[in-house]
């Protein structure tokens, strides 16, 4: 995709702003009003990004943006904006605009911004494993995001898939380990045969043996009948051993034998079984020092390290989590019958500050949490059981505040975010308005006056 479309209805800056981009190799539609360029939008026209002023005759630069966000929610939108309107330029970038830049026009800037824009468009093209058809018709589990370590992630999961070799998926615990693992059996050729999960961690030493082995008839006393085993059930498809490092020893060596041979004997029995199985394996701890430190086979970590495979904690793709809550939200808003339901501003701002120590799996228990007890048509920051606190990292502050403009600018948007949370930390906490008040070293008078103006309810 080459083609930009240019909204601005001074002719000589139109006329600059497509030689600009033409002398790039792109082609570019110019729309004198802000009615033509919706009008195209709403048309179907596919665009590589959409470069408008905000004023405009007829309808502004803020229709024309809600318009391509409504037609295609992908494509980016760079506002070009004079001095007195950084305030709607600010109200843009809410509303979900790329960038904005201000007049008179930065060329080279213009250019980087088309440029990221580019490659922000293939990315998301490129990137198979996070598309819907794509996962519809590979019976993929749901797979949120866009941000660039996740694309990094979901293409080397597609690399790796058509292959029997073994996997080792690192991360945190709720990082979504055991969805890439069911996107790679899914995307293999033993997709059509069994998928076998079992947590090493779960289970208790006595019985690891024979979950993973099974065992024969009067092989100890209980044992009325045959046992298969996780291994003998997974056959010709694919094992997945979540929290290996969980494994004990004596077991790691049993596992070691699987991985080298493809065979081994059920408890009590003298008979060798053979087996074709792929073997898949998760960890959030670090093996590398388990094997220093004599808790892990080095064998068999060089064994199951083959292809090692690093999911990133949600803290470290925060671009993530405003897509992790639309999905969230629409499920369960569809479970509990509460068609509509949106999330507020301040609550989305808070959500993407908070550090998520349990990851996704922490981040859909809060919305699902708030969608239960939220009995408005909107969730607001005190509907949320987080609240900021000083682990929240540069980059999540960066993520929630709008950093243009001059010091004393930042500033004080960041500010009103910490005085609309920490209004809304304090209501959520209290029974009344009064020991809120209180609670905030203010009168109640003046939380009034606050609440009103940051459009706290």
């Amino acid at each position: 995709m080459k083609r930009l479309l240019i909204v601005e209805d001074k002719e000589s800056l139109a006329a600059m702003l497509r030689e600009t981009v033409e002398s790039e190799g792109l082609e570019a539609d110019v729309a004198s009003s802000g009615l033509v360029a919706s009008r195209w939008l709403a048309e179907g026209r596919q665009y590589l990004a959409v470069v408008t002023d905000l004023r405009l005759p007829g309808a502004d630069g803020i229709a024309v943006l809600k318009q391509a966000r409504e037609s295609d929610p992908d494509v980016p939108v760079i506002v070009m904006t004079g001095f007195a309107t950084i305030e709607n330029a600010v109200e843009a970038m809410k509303l979900g605009a790329y960038d904005f830049i201000q007049k008179p026009i930065d060329v080279d800037y213009l250019l980087l911004l088309l440029r990221r824009c580019r490659e922000h468009r293939e990315l998301r093209h490129e990137n198979l494993l996070l598309r819907d058809e794509f996962q519809k018709r590979h019976r993929l589990p749901a797979i949120v995001g866009d941000s660039p370590r996740l694309v990094e992630l979901s293409q080397a999961i597609q690399r790796v898939a058509p292959t029997d070799s073994t996997v080792l998926l690192q991360g945190e615990s709720g990082t979504g380990k055991e969805l890439f693992a069911r996107a790679i059996h899914q995307l293999s050729p033993r997709r059509d045969r069994p998928f076998v999960a079992i947590n090493c961690a779960a289970i208790p030493d006595t019985l690891v043996e024979n979950e993973l082995f099974g065992h024969e008839k009067g092989s100890f006393t209980g044992a009325t009948a045959r046992q298969l085993g996780k291994f003998e059930l997974a056959d010709g498809g694919t094992i997945f051993l979540d929290e290996i490092g969980e494994l004990p020893l004596a077991m790691q060596a049993k596992v070691l034998r699987i991985l080298q041979e493809r065979r081994f004997e059920r408890i009590g029995g003298a008979a060798t079984i053979d087996v074709d199985v792929r073997i898949l394996c998760a960890t959030n701890r670090n093996l590398a020092v388990d094997v220093k430190e004599g808790r892990f086979r080095e064998d068999l970590f060089f064994r199951i390290n083959v292809f090692p495979v690093t999911i990133p904690p949600l803290r470290a793709r925060r671009e993530d989590i405003d897509g992790l809550v639309d999905f969230f939200l629409r499920r369960f808003a569809g479970e509990l019958a509460k068609p509509g339901l949106r999330i507020s501003d301040e609550a989305r701002a808070l959500l993407r500050a908070y550090d998520w120590p349990g990851n996704i799996r922490e981040l859909e228990n809060c919305i699902e949490r708030a969608t239960i007890l939220c009995d408005r048509n909107t969730i607001e920051a005190r509907d949320l059981n987080v609240v900021p606190n000083e682990r929240a990292s540069e980059e999540g502050l960066r993520d929630a505040v709008d950093l243009s403009g001059t010091l004393a600018e930042a500033g004080e948007r960041a500010a009103r975010i910490v005085e609309r949370l920490k209004i809304a930390d304090a209501l959520r906490r209290t029974q009344t308005r009064n020991e809120a008040a209180d609670l905030l070293g203010i009168t109640a008078r003046t939380l009034a006056a606050k609440m009103k103006e940051h459009g706290i309810e």
